[in-house]
């Protein structure tokens, strides 16, 4: 029996011909998945992405669209479900393009994120045969996100206003999300008024827009700017709003923890990108002194507010520009640990090649976006640094998105 039937789908014009037509169904089995959350499978050959199809499953998809190199389908029907496929929590799931993994058992959610990360450091860092330990998961896997951002458009002519996420597959299609299981407990029992709030001004509005919903100690801020406050372990951190801070306190010690534990060893810790703070006053009690650079003013203001009201003195914070990052540390790089968190795009060269010129001896390098982690341990690698760890955490269960920890030390 062939594994593929043809429609007679008119196909829309932005549809560019190639090795499948416009709505063919076809059958295949799915042997991977890849960073973005896709299931992977091949016909004839050809490879065939589709969403929320798993690694050991036989699927029916229809295709929807070509490109060069694979086809992109929609599933239809799992023929031969994965054992590791479970019931979604939310009823949105497959609808909302906010989850990818939530038909995923969690034990296999974490396995999956281990080998993607371990696919790209081999691929993109060309690091060979790559030890990636298991990934750490998190304490919370619902309920955890302590930000949630929904979007929002002007009212429809039919008066509908849906409030909440980028509908999977589509660029410019809001799906309404009245609740969502992976936010904070406290952000859906505010979500109600909120969303009520926003359609009562409606007709006030020139376009659709965007609401801060950050679960903090001051109880749920929608203000972007307005100043907040987290407890992390002992420590109380201020921060504004709407810039960034991790959004899942349930795991944020234990990735502080390790970080922290393996930055050990040196007599100086530099904190670079640090935001308002947090590795570097975490940290500060194992080192003689810390310095926490960043180009933010806004940040280094509050890293220093944080380290006088956790009482840590050891702590000193600068604001560096892009050019000049490290022009004000007095710290010899032989005697100085360096953690750095930038942000997805990862770092850029100018930053890199600038701590090359510190050479802090050991270097903990912590991402939300591996890909540019890879590539800027390539870069790394290539001049004097060997990769002694590489630490998963799963900051952002139900997603594809998960936090990667690198450990490097310095050639003598």
């Amino acid at each position: 029996m062939d594994n593929f039937s043809k429609n007679s789908f008119e196909a829309p014009r932005n549809f560019k011909a190639g090795h499948f037509e416009y709505h063919q169904e076809i059958e295949l089995d799915i042997d991977d998945i890849t960073n973005l959350g896709f299931g992977v499978g091949r016909v004839d050959g050809f490879v065939v992405m589709v969403p929320y199809a798993l690694s050991g499953e036989r699927v029916r998809a229809r295709v929807f669209r070509n490109q060069k190199n694979y086809a992109e389908a929609d599933l239809i029907e799992v023929i031969k479900p994965s054992p590791d496929r479970i019931k979604p929590k939310c009823a949105l799931f497959g609808v909302c393009g906010g989850c990818q993994y939530q038909h995923l058992s969690y034990e296999a959610q974490l396995r999956w994120k281990q080998k993607q990360i371990k696919d790209l450091m081999e691929r993109i860092g060309e690091i060979k045969d790559a030890k990636v330990e298991p990934t750490h998961p998190s304490p919370a896997i619902f309920g955890y996100r302590s930000k949630l951002t929904p979007h929002y458009e002007r009212p429809r002519k039919d008066g509908e206003m849906p409030i909440g996420f980028i509908m999977q597959g589509r660029r410019n299609v809001i799906v309404d999300v009245p609740q969502c299981p992976i936010a904070s407990k406290a952000i859906n029992e505010a979500m109600p008024s909120i969303r009520d709030e926003i359609k009562a001004r409606a007709n006030t509005f020139k376009r659709g827009g965007t609401i801060l919903l950050r679960d903090t100690l001051q109880g749920v801020i929608t203000d972007n700017r307005q100043v907040a406050s987290e407890k992390v372990g002992e420590l109380i951190l201020k921060f504004v709003a709407g810039e960034f801070f991790q959004n899942n306190p349930f795991i944020l010690p234990e990735l502080l923890d390790f970080a922290i534990c393996e930055a050990k060893g040196s007599k100086y810790l530099v904190d670079a990108y640090c935001g308002v703070g947090g590795f570097a006053l975490w940290g500060a009690r194992h080192f003689e002194k810390v310095m926490g650079v960043e180009i933010s003013e806004n940040s280094i203001l509050c890293a220093k507010e944080n380290a006088k009201s956790n009482n840590i003195s050891n702590c000193e914070f600068i604001s560096g520009k892009a050019e000049k990052i490290f022009a004000e540390i007095p710290f010899k790089g032989e005697e100085t640990s360096m953690v750095i968190d930038p942000p997805r795009a990862g770092c850029d060269e100018a930053f890199l090649e600038q701590l090359i010129a510190f050479s802090p001896k050991k270097l903990v390098y912590v991402s939300c976006g591996p890909d540019t982690q890879a590539r800027d341990l390539k870069y790394l690698v290539a001049r004097g640094y060997n990769i002694l760890k590489l630490q998963p955490f799963d900051l952002f269960p139900q997603t594809r998105h998960v936090e990667n920890v690198a450990v490097l030390e310095k050639v003598s």
